[in-house]
């Protein structure tokens, strides 16, 4: 007997709240957006296919539910002063917190498609494979929104070689420096 792929749903709970947190900057709307695609992913658990990936189906779902309500809305909420963004979690209270500032105002600088690219691949730990089904784009199209969306944080962070990013955040870290962290978010 094969086991219900609804038990499984539990364990990608954080990287769902995660995921929909770095799509709308505001945490009763990610709750929202969670609840969503719970419903959505419970009440058509028929249609994922036993042995594929969990993960990215139910991302898949948040992303679509996510770019489905900014349709409806007709236009975006505008966090100019960062209110909500500093809503969202506590600064550090030590040498990182100016740097991880920095790193969040450069971020929200991105198009919606890098950040999204970003935080599969970088902070998820998504393979470029997985991230591109979850955004039904190209493998190559994930890869170069990467590439782009680091080059430009770079860009903005104006940092060098010889410049050392002192983050608080592993996944953080993951994301500007392409190298997956043992504490990034999985």
């Amino acid at each position: 007997m094969s086991a219900d792929p609804r038990d499984e749903i539990v364990e990608h709970l954080p990287a769902l709240r995660a995921f929909a947190l770095s799509l709308t900057r505001n945490g009763a709307l990610a709750d929202d957006m969670v609840q969503d695609t719970l419903v959505k992913a419970w009440s058509k658990i028929h249609t994922f296919e036993q042995g594929t990936n969990m993960r990215a189906w139910l991302f898949t779902i948040l992303r679509n539910t996510y770019y489905s309500n900014r349709r409806k809305a007709g236009r975006e909420v505008s966090d100019a002063e960062g209110t909500f963004t500093d809503s969202l979690s506590e600064k550090p209270a030590h040498d990182g917190r100016l740097q991880l500032e920095d790193f969040r105002r450069a971020f929200v600088q991105l198009s919606d498609e890098q950040r999204e690219a970003l935080i599969l691949v970088g902070a998820q730990g998504f393979a470029y494979e997985d991230a591109a089904e979850t955004c039904g784009v190209a493998v190559g199209t994930i890869k170069s929104r990467v590439n782009r969306a680091r080059a430009r944080l770079v860009e903005l962070l104006k940092l060098d070689d010889e410049d050392e990013l002192e983050m608080t955040d592993q996944a953080t870290m993951a994301v500007v420096s392409g190298r997956r962290t043992s504490g990034a978010l999985n």
